[in-house]
């Protein structure tokens, strides 16, 4: 069966406010510069996949919106202004793919191959359910799929992992360990490191260890 094309629906609150258990993660480098890395590496790995038709970024974020669409994107404001569900749901009735993703913007080291694996394992999986990836601690959730005429009917938030299986998705078990390391915490940023990180996040972490460096 070949692979059908995706739309990928990437929500990404403002600057300010996205990913606050980052702040200060990286010495020197301001917390929205780091929170807009996380969300162009996740975009560019996702723009990257061959199994992606179309990205749409959801966002209120006048630079995100402007480094999604430099990136090829299409950016869709955040009319519901309601949370990470609702942005969710706002960008999958605006795609015209008929296979749907949800994903988070934190996942600076997504690498296309492995997103590709896990679309491919969401759309070979039982017909017409949802099918979800849960993120490396297995709590919470980093994909979420929906086969056409399916609603994603998103679950993200503390816990999402149940949440999602208890609304009648499945979990994705596959090796994919750059699409489950998704960001929070400095530890979860220097595990994503480990990884190997995307371009710009990469350039920041090594811009904020250079002092430590010199001086020592």
């Amino acid at each position: 069966m070949s692979q059908p094309r995706w739309a990928v629906v990437v929500p990404v609150k403002h600057l300010a406010a996205a990913k606050s258990r980052l702040r200060g993660a990286l010495a020197g480098v301001p917390h929205e510069e780091l929170a807009l890395a996380l969300a162009a590496d996740t975009l560019r790995a996702v723009l990257a996949c061959p199994a992606v038709a179309e990205v749409l970024v959801v966002t209120d974020d006048a630079r995100v919106a402007a480094a999604a669409l430099g990136a090829g994107a299409r950016v869709l404001p955040d009319g519901p202004d309601a949370g990470l569900n609702a942005a969710f749901r706002h960008g999958a009735a605006g795609t015209t793919a008929g296979w749907v993703a949800g994903l988070t913007a934190d996942l600076p080291a997504l690498r296309p191959a492995e997103l590709a694996g896990a679309l491919l394992a969401a759309q070979n999986g039982r017909e017409g359910v949802r099918r979800f990836v849960p993120d490396a601690p297995g709590s919470g959730t980093v994909l979420l799929a929906a086969p056409p005429g399916v609603p994603l009917d998103p679950r993200f938030g503390v816990g999402s992992a149940v949440a999602h299986a208890a609304s009648g998705a499945l979990p994705l078990t596959g090796d994919w360990p750059s699409l489950r390391r998704d960001v929070d915490t400095a530890a979860d940023l220097a595990a994503a490191a480990r990884l190997g990180l995307g371009p710009r996040t990469a350039a920041l972490v090594a811009a904020a260890s250079r002092p430590a460096r010199s001086a020592g």
